[in-house]
């Protein structure tokens, strides 16, 4: 049996983009992507998708502990924010003067530097 094939996907935002959560349990908040996964078209948002991890002790004497990471979201469940006119926005792909192509937000034209 051979291993299913592993797609990469295009993803709308990278590490660093400030993002809004669109749909969901954390609708509404504004975070950082920390880790963009394109394997599985997922992002880490950070302060967003809290989970709580029971850790056994590794060692005699050594106590257990709860820990709390961000899980991931899928990509569609977040879109581009602008943090001047507070406004989430879909992206679009236009070419500069230097003639690069850059991403930039369709409400407000704003381009989004790499």
């Amino acid at each position: 049996m051979s291993k299913p094939e592993q797609h990469r996907y295009k993803m709308h935002v990278r590490a660093g983009d400030t993002v809004q959560v669109v749909s969901g349990r954390e609708k509404g908040k504004v975070g950082e992507v920390v880790k963009a996964i394109p394997k599985t078209s997922q992002v880490i948002v950070k302060g967003i998708n809290f989970r709580t991890k029971h850790v056994k002790p590794q060692q005699e004497g050594e106590s257990g502990q709860i820990t709390t990471y961000e899980a991931p979201i899928h990509s569609s469940n977040v879109m581009l924010y602008s943090s001047k006119e507070k406004v989430a926005s879909r992206v679009c792909y236009t070419v500069n003067s230097d003639g690069r192509k850059v991403r930039m937000l369709k409400k407000t034209g704003e381009v989004l530097e790499s």
